[in-house]
């Protein structure tokens, strides 16, 4: 009787859940709130690519309330936290600025990845820490962004599509 091969697949890693891997991570940064589920789409096209890659994404499957209770923002934060500096160590933050798609006139849109960009640009500047960043079309703020990346950060590389933002980001991960 023949044996098949197993195929391995890297952990899905979504906030609460801590989990203790050995390997490359890729961190899944972008806007969620007001945003298309592109999380989704960049885990199954990663996938595609290595399955044996590890994702981590902040994205929690049901967003039930417009604001997370006191102590659930609390859980959600220091989960990034700890992902993005993991990450950083052995992995890539895949950045993906998607288009606004449901506007919400009390929040800006992306406010928090706007600052997770600019954080670990800076970071990246100093350490060895993998960054890729794609910026798709009727991003607000997505000429500046580039523009500034490109003149300050010349080797984090910008890409138009997430096919080629997750592509890149694969790569990297396991160079």
């Amino acid at each position: 009787m023949k044996k098949e091969a197993r195929q391995e697949i890297g952990e899905l890693i979504i906030p609460p859940r801590y989990v203790e891997v050995k390997g490359p991570v890729i961190f899944l940064a972008g806007p969620i709130r007001g945003a298309a589920y592109w999380q989704g789409r960049a885990i199954a096209y990663i996938r595609s690519m290595n399955p044996k890659l590890h994702i981590a994404s902040p994205r929690r499957p049901i967003l039930e309330q417009e604001e997370f209770p006191e102590n659930t923002f609390k859980e959600q934060v220091d989960w990034e936290h700890y992902y993005l500096k993991r990450v950083a160590e052995n992995g890539v933050i895949l950045f993906w600025l998607a288009r606004e798609n449901e506007h919400n006139c009390n929040r800006a849109y992306a406010q928090t990845t706007r600052f997770e960009l600019g954080e670990t640009a800076a970071i990246h500047r100093f350490t060895s820490t993998k960054v890729v960043v794609g910026i798709e079309e009727g991003f607000t703020g997505g000429k500046y962004i580039i523009r500034t990346l490109n003149k300050k950060y010349p080797d984090i590389l910008i890409f138009e599509t997430l096919a080629l933002t997750c592509d890149w980001a694969s790569k990297l991960a396991v160079r």
